[in-house]
């Protein structure tokens, strides 16, 4: 049976799926409404939760209508309202019965069996006393002994820069998992699910972690999910430089280490990119109260764009998105798209006049040490630049599988 098959009668009584509902941070005459494994979250008229509330009841359409009716004096057509519930794919059942649950789209995927019980104690008093504890310790490590400071040559530990570039990849991909485990952490610390994965960011190949179900909790419990990967990063670059100022470690191991801690330290300015979805952008868009920072950000530049060449265009005039924005969001996003268009535009051209002639420069310089190797050159060269093929030549692959997979509809040949 199809959703749109469904009709909600008078005398009609629906199961709801559960549902987080909560006060709006900002306005006191609207509630949050949502599934927090679907990540659908939509924001209501308060009476609307006590619509829910009866509705979860098992009270019928009909006697839900004449309870707001009497108690609140709004005539509301509650088997309308059921309908949008059901778009939305809030209610499990309708008169027994069961509808169709979009159960491919639930983002609590991951690491299921962690519960808030498991993890709420990372976030207590005594462990951020102990973060701070040890960052203060090795900030006036470094500040007494400067030579711990992470410097670019700590990158090529090895005079074999393929073993350099696979082993400092290892050591990204351990800063990067645990930085999304403890965005993991923080939202089930919230009772919220979350699911880590792949995805892009203009040409960056990045693993972000999905927290869409944290617009379940109010704003300022949200900080905590966002912060906790930064957090986790300064807490690796600190202990890093303190074992290394104090243990006496073998040479390699010394190297080893400043690679690690300079490879945590490098992935910390990618988070203040704001002109993309960073964890510092989420900051932002809370600070600021905008639902959509990004997406509304990047409606309003594709509009000054469409104005810009309105002139050798045939199609109609493009329409301002944010109008129908709230006054303080309409400004913040108008702002915030000016970052948004300079800081894509920046980032890209850096990339395609330096980044990429490096890439492909260094895969080039690489295939000629392997082509020599076969031919008398020096095994060694060869074999630690097929590693370097390996290793940048994968991340780039898998960048391009990951772009198609998130754009398949760009892929897609329209039917006639």
């Amino acid at each position: 049976m199809s959703v749109q098959a469904v009709e909600i009668s008078p005398g009609s009584i629906v199961r709801l799926h559960p549902l987080v509902l909560r006060p709006d941070d900002d306005d006191p005459d609207a509630i949050i409404v949502g599934r927090p494994d679907l990540g659908e979250f939509v924001e209501l008229p308060s009476v609307c939760g006590e619509v829910i509330r009866l509705l979860g009841e098992g009270q019928r359409v009909e006697d839900v209508e004449v309870a707001i009716a009497s108690e609140h004096d709004v005539e509301l057509d509650v088997a309308g309202f059921v309908e949008s519930l059901v778009d939305l794919a809030f209610v499990a059942d309708v008169d027994g019965r069961p509808l169709p649950d979009p159960e491919s789209a639930a983002v609590g995927g991951h690491f299921t069996g962690v519960t808030e019980r498991h993890v709420r104690w990372v976030f207590t008093r005594p462990m951020k006393l102990l973060w701070l504890v040890i960052v203060a310790a090795a900030s006036m490590t470094v500040l007494t002994r400067p030579d711990l400071f992470p410097r670019h040559q700590d990158f090529f530990w090895s005079d074999y820069a393929g073993l350099s570039v696979l082993v400092n990849t290892a050591f990204f991909s351990v800063v990067a998992s645990i930085h999304e485990m403890m965005h993991l952490i923080a939202a089930r610390s919230l009772g919220a699910p979350a699911r880590i994965g792949f995805s892009t960011r203009l040409h960056y190949l990045v693993v972000q972690t999905d927290v869409t179900a944290i617009w379940g909790v109010p704003r300022r419990h949200r900080y905590r999910v966002y912060l906790a990967g930064m957090a986790s990063d300064v807490f690796l670059i600190a202990t890093m430089s303190l074992v290394v100022a104090y243990l006496p470690l073998p040479d390699l191991t010394v190297a080893l280490l400043r690679a690690f801690t300079l490879t945590a330290l490098l992935s910390l300015p990618l988070q203040a990119q704001i002109y993309m979805r960073t964890d510092l952008y989420f900051v932002l868009r809370d600070l600021l109260r905008c639902k959509d920072l990004f997406g509304d950000g990047l409606g309003y530049v594709r509009y000054l764009l469409a104005r810009a060449t309105a002139p050798f265009r045939t199609h109609p005039p493009a329409t301002d998105p944010t109008v129908e924005l709230a006054a303080h969001e309409r400004r913040a996003v108008r702002i915030y798209a000016l970052a948004l268009g300079l800081g894509s535009s920046i980032t890209l051209t850096v990339f395609a006049f330096y980044g990429a002639p490096i890439v492909i420069s260094g895969l080039a310089h690489a295939l000629t040490a392997i082509w020599r190797g076969f031919h008398g050159g020096s095994t060694l060269a060869a074999a630690d630049a097929a590693v370097l093929i390996l290793v940048e030549g994968g991340i780039q692959v898998l960048f391009l599988v990951t772009f198609i997979r998130k754009r398949r509809h760009w892929f897609r040949r329209p039917r006639s």
